[in-house]
């Protein structure tokens, strides 16, 4: 690894600290303590309720009160947060009591899960894709592209500040576009898809991905023999003889 890759890890997880150090919207302001508030009331749900209740209200899942809304990837990964809550102070999870928490300890339990995130999932990601187009592109700008990706400060403020795991379907995404760029159709289909399936944010970059997937699968040169032994076969004085 590079010392220009190792610097521009560091810049990206020390940003990314510093702005979990900050405060956040809806900190002290019930009834719903804004999304701090939401993403751990979806541990509290998936740990404490059977998987059929995550989406459907009742008297022990009431959706007005944060409901779960994100896709069921989203859902399973709370779920796993929520275990390890669990682990660490059963409070952090116990249903119905739980509501509006804000200790100092899961504050920065929570925090810490992002960065996880970040440095498992969301840096190696970005890093992978900026090396893949500029091996594609050859224009030589990959440190750039990976710095330029890093500390964009839009995804950093919306995670790392406002307790999101956007970090996780762009990662995936981001995962997904490496792929095509070497022609690894079928995993970046997968991947795109369990983005998707993680937040339904990236139904703005499936088009693209649809469009391009169903070109290529048109459009290869073994589909289009395919097409051709069809069209003989059923050829009128093919059939009739």
């Amino acid at each position: 690894m590079s010392s220009e890759l190792i610097a521009t890890v560091f810049v990206a997880i020390s940003l990314r600290s510093i702005v979990s150090m900050s405060s956040y919207s809806g900190f002290n302001k019930p009834p719903m303590f804004g999304d701090y508030e939401a993403q751990r009331h979806w541990q509290e749900v998936t740990f404490n309720l059977e998987v059929k209740l995550w989406y459907t209200n009742s008297t022990r899942n009431d959706l007005l009160y944060w409901g779960l809304d994100y896709p069921p990837l989203t859902a399973y990964h709370s779920y796993l947060l929520g275990h390890v809550a669990e682990k660490l102070n059963h409070s952090y999870v116990e249903l119905y009591k739980s509501r509006g928490l804000e200790s100092k300890e899961h504050k920065s339990y929570m925090r810490f899960t992002v960065l996880a995130a970040d440095a498992f999932i969301f840096i190696p990601a970005i890093l992978v894709l900026s090396i893949f187009m500029d091996r594609t592109f050859k224009k030589n700008l990959s440190q750039q592209m990976q710095l330029l990706f890093a500390i964009y400060p839009g995804q950093i403020l919306i995670d790392n500040g406002h307790f999101q795991y956007n970090n996780i379907s762009l990662g995936l995404a981001s995962v997904a576009v490496a792929a095509l760029l070497c022609d690894q159709n079928y995993f970046a289909a997968f991947t795109f898809t369990l983005a998707l399936n993680y937040k339904q944010m990236e139904l703005y970059h499936a088009l693209p991905f649809f469009a391009y997937l169903l070109s290529t699968s048109l459009f290869e040169k073994r589909y289009i023999i395919r097409i051709k032994k069809s069209f003989y076969t059923l050829h009128p004085l093919k059939m009739w003889n």
